[in-house]
């Protein structure tokens, strides 16, 4: 490569990454001053809650859900064994809140690879409503959750509405890393992609959806064995001529990494499925990594002097970043070292994502398929 076209290519990458994220920066803008509506139809839904062993500040994020400001819903908690402990805490809330419909369904023998949805499949056939929502264990929600999600339901073009997610993190660093890479790298990445129109996506944070919906999919029984079981969801609905609608309804969930090790598993899970399922969008997403992004753009320029502007801005706009993730999400714990460090990690767990297609979930290592299909492996 000639001189002048590694000094061309320093500029275009290093434009790139600045220009992504001015645009995130810009999305977060215009999305915290989105206008949160609500409906005066309020059909009854069932909340389905897979569950899967204790985890800090489950009780909280369970009660959430209990105290919804809504006339009529069911929730079901679902677990595999009847003496998985967080079906302790569920029988807890049972108790609190004996005036709700609260169902407690366990001892399944479904044999999937994916748990989470053989826990879905057993609880499926509990369902009492047309609308219905499955939300992760480690989600917390206020209390006019439902009447935002009834109201995106209202529109019979909708096939699913699924909602972002800022991390909440515990008190160790590895917990405030995590947090930090949902709040300032996922979610601005989806607000950013849907500004260009792009609305390939659906978490596990929220899916709803109506049961007809679900049954001309197929039912859970379609995601038994996809290691993206809520993004399928979302596609294959999509499939049916059905859109996905992004909630303006933001909910939490709970970062709890103690550790470099369980941080590091559990973004090089989410790195591995993106690339599977993803895998052009995943490659070209190493702009989206500033710093080691610009630090690469001037050193392809031969480091001259006005290169280091380029990583020098994106220090610069990190840190406007995170000021708008705190206007539009909320406080949330952070030390300015931070900000580089997660730079840098996010860019490595990138790379990382490229030396195998294994991953850890719950204790288990599982083999991902081009088709999103896993195994787990001995």
């Amino acid at each position: 490569m000639t001189n002048a076209l590694m000094i061309w290519v320093g500029w275009i990458m290093g434009g790139c990454a600045l220009l992504y994220l001015t645009g995130c920066i810009f999305a977060l803008f215009v999305w915290s001053k989105r206008c949160i509506s609500t409906s005066d139809d309020t059909p009854p839904i069932s909340l389905l809650k897979p569950l899967c062993g204790l985890e800090p500040g489950l009780y909280e994020n369970l009660r959430s859900f209990c105290t919804q400001d809504y006339p009529v819903f069911q929730i079901i908690f679902g677990a595999e064994s009847p003496d998985d402990p967080a079906l302790a805490v569920a029988h807890q809330l049972q108790t609190e809140f004996s005036h709700l419909d609260i169902q407690l369904v366990s001892g399944h023998h479904i044999h999937c690879g994916n748990r989470k949805v053989a826990n879905l499949m057993h609880m499926e056939k509990h369902i009492a409503f047309e609308y219905l929502a499955v939300s992760d264990s480690d989600i917390r929600v206020g209390s006019n959750y439902l009447c935002h999600l009834a109201y995106q339901l209202d529109d019979p073009g909708t096939g699913v509405v699924t909602c972002l997610y800022r991390g909440r993190s515990g008190a160790s660093v590895w917990s405030r890393l995590g947090a930090l890479h949902i709040n300032e790298y996922f979610l601005p990445s989806v607000l950013a992609g849907r500004a260009l129109g792009l609305s390939d996506f659906g978490f596990g944070a929220t899916l709803a959806l109506r049961r007809k919906a679900l049954d001309a999919i197929g039912g859970f029984e379609v995601l038994a064995d996809q290691i993206a079981d809520d993004y399928m969801l979302a596609k294959r609905l999509r499939h049916h001529g059905l859109k996905t609608v992004l909630s303006a309804c933001l909910v939490e969930t709970m970062v709890n990494e103690s550790s470099f090790s369980a941080l590091w598993r559990h973004e090089l899970r989410w790195a591995r499925t993106i690339r599977t399922l993803q895998p052009v969008g995943h490659a070209f997403s190493c702009i989206t990594y500033t710093l080691p992004a610009t630090l690469l753009a001037a050193l392809l320029a031969n480091a001259q002097p006005w290169a280091w502007a380029m990583p020098a801005s994106a220090i610069m706009l990190r840190f406007v970043m995170h000021r708008m993730s705190v206007h539009a999400l909320g406080p949330f714990p952070l030390s300015i070292v931070l900000l580089p460090i997660r730079d840098m990690m996010a860019f490595v767990v990138w790379l990382g994502s490229y030396c195998s297609r294994h991953v850890h979930w719950r204790g288990r290592t599982f083999e991902i398929r081009r088709d999103g299909f896993m195994w787990e492996t001995k």
